[in-house]
């Protein structure tokens, strides 16, 4: 689909301290997976853009690399909402002022969505842990959107937003 934004609701949604896992697939389409440490949409509400920890997410680095696709599942636990997104021109791009800060605020928050579900704060900030120094970024333009929250509209696809 040509044209497919994001509402603000979703933008917000997904920036939030959600959950963020992330796939590609190498040349054989094997998968590769990660966590995503953060998320940036662009004002043009189609361009995505996700944090993850170089050591945590060295295949799927690679693979977006040669293949260009990514999804990105982000999931609220203290809902189960999930929002799934492709991309089949994912890229490596180099990290922007604030980035850290960026994936520090995420950690906390979604530490702070897993704290009335009974979880303790030391676990809930590990779940989402990164080295600074190992930061990268990865950006793909938006091509389908899916709700993949359980139940019966799990997997329905999204039309674009107005």
């Amino acid at each position: 689909m040509s044209g497919m934004t994001l509402s603000d609701e979703q933008i917000r949604f997904i920036e939030s301290g959600v959950s963020i896992s992330l796939a590609s697939r190498d040349v054989r389409r094997v998968p590769s997976v990660s966590k995503g440490v953060g998320c940036k949409v662009a004002a043009d509400k189609r361009q995505v853009r996700v944090l993850v920890d170089a050591a945590q997410a060295g295949q799927l680095l690679e693979d977006v690399a040669a293949s260009g696709a990514l999804a990105a599942a982000f999931c609220l636990p203290s809902s189960h909402r999930t929002l799934q997104l492709k991309g089949r021109d994912a890229r490596e791009v180099p990290l922007e002022p604030g980035d850290a800060e960026l994936a520090a605020r995420h950690r906390e928050a979604f530490a702070a969505d897993l704290l009335p579900l009974g979880y303790a704060l030391p676990f809930a900030r590990a779940t989402h842990d990164y080295r600074g120094e190992r930061l990268r970024a990865l950006c793909f333009t938006l091509s389908d959107l899916f709700e993949q929250t359980p139940g019966p509209n799990a997997g329905m696809r999204l039309e674009p937003a107005r």
